[in-house]
């Protein structure tokens, strides 16, 4: 019997898992969800490490060595980052081989302080290379405007990069022709562009919980009917204009000379209002050339209850585009939204990394 998951990888969309631990690495977890959940990749960020890390007790081994010889917490957490992503990286090579490069990634961000410092996340994201040293890496870089010409320079220099915090549908557009920019400079200098991969990370659920916010202060019948609409009509128009970049001349060239394609990837995909149902952001959003990133708990729902796959198009993009029209009818300003989102989300993972910081150098 083929699993609901399944079904969705037949009709095009990979699914990763937004969720990695070393209790998920020493109890085979991962690799069963990779038989039995049709899981193909992982990402992680700040937030997940800290929750995996601070108060658990699977680290305390690899803490109590590293206790005593004076090193910063900054560069614990490093050491324990590498050995998980590592270890991922090694489970999901076999998928890696098996899809030729288009799936069994595991992703790892730069530190998010530096998410205004383009130079830092360079360098950075330079040493997560050298250091994780694994084919199947992507190395996660905020998108935002000292994050573009980072990832210009990344990919250009044969890196492969998970864009993340993806909003806007303008920021998004930015992206994509960050992403080109880099193929295009990474092949003058004699690189293989097939050896270079990436995916877009666009986030989904954060912009309903904004948007309902303040769709609820206008009270009007009309705001109350776009409620938990909106932010799958921004991923639908984010995929239109992924189809536009990705059909035109210009990616046909680089095509030819062996570039991958820089796949859409939904991100922050767990249902935050209860009253939406728990696979919306899942089964109102599968195409062909999309990821989605699910944490365990929504990869365990679609498995149990989702919908038969249905991948959206013309119609729903139509549709789309009303949504995102009404929004702002009733008074919503989707640039302010945006930046909020943006700010917001840095400021979080932000947060999550001090948090991390503070617990590791308390155990030290």
């Amino acid at each position: 019997m083929v699993s609901p998951l399944e079904q969705v990888a037949i009709a095009g969309q990979s699914v990763w898992s937004d969720q990695i631990s070393r209790a998920m690495l020493e109890s085979d977890e991962l690799r069963r969800r990779i038989d039995e959940d049709a899981v193909t990749g992982v990402t992680s960020n700040p937030s997940i490490f800290a929750k995996a890390i601070v108060g658990a007790s699977d680290y305390d081994g690899q803490l109590e060595e590293m206790k005593g010889r004076g090193t910063s917490a900054e560069e614990v957490i490093a050491a324990l980052m590498t050995s998980d992503i590592q270890r991922a990286c090694d489970v999901l090579a076999e998928v890696h081989r098996s899809t030729d490069g288009r799936d069994g990634y595991v992703s790892v961000e730069v530190t998010p302080t530096l998410a205004h410092d383009t130079e830092a996340t360079v360098a950075e994201a330079r040493e997560w290379v050298k250091r994780i040293d694994r084919p199947n890496l992507l190395v996660k870089v905020p998108a935002t405007e000292a994050g573009l010409p980072a990832i210009r320079q990344l990919i250009g220099e044969g890196i492969s990069i998970n864009v993340t915090l993806i909003f806007s549908l303008e920021r998004y557009r930015d992206v994509m022709e960050s992403y080109l920019d880099g193929v295009e400079r990474y092949i003058a200098i004699g690189g293989d562009p097939a050896k270079v991969a990436s995916v877009a990370s666009f986030f989904v659920s954060r912009m309903d919980v904004e948007v309902d916010r303040r769709l609820d202060e206008i009270g009007t019948g009309e705001a109350a009917g776009l409620a938990g609409k909106t932010a799958v009509a921004n991923a639908q128009l984010a995929y239109e204009a992924f189809l536009e970049t990705f059909g035109g001349e210009r990616w046909q060239r680089l095509v030819a000379a062996g570039a991958r394609i820089q796949r859409p990837l939904w991100a922050s995909t767990s249902t935050k209002n209860p009253d939406y149902p728990d696979t919306l952001y899942v089964h109102e959003l599968i195409a062909p050339h999309t990821v989605n990133t699910m944490p365990l708990e929504t990869i365990d729902a679609y498995q149990d209850h989702g919908p038969r796959p249905r991948t959206f198009g013309p119609e729903e993009i139509a549709t789309a585009h009303s949504v995102i029209r009404s929004m702002g009818d009733v008074g919503v300003d989707y640039d302010d939204v945006m930046d909020v989102l943006e700010t917001e989300g840095v400021d979080k993972f932000i947060a999550s990394w001090n948090d991390l910081v503070a617990d590791v150098e308390s155990q030290l």
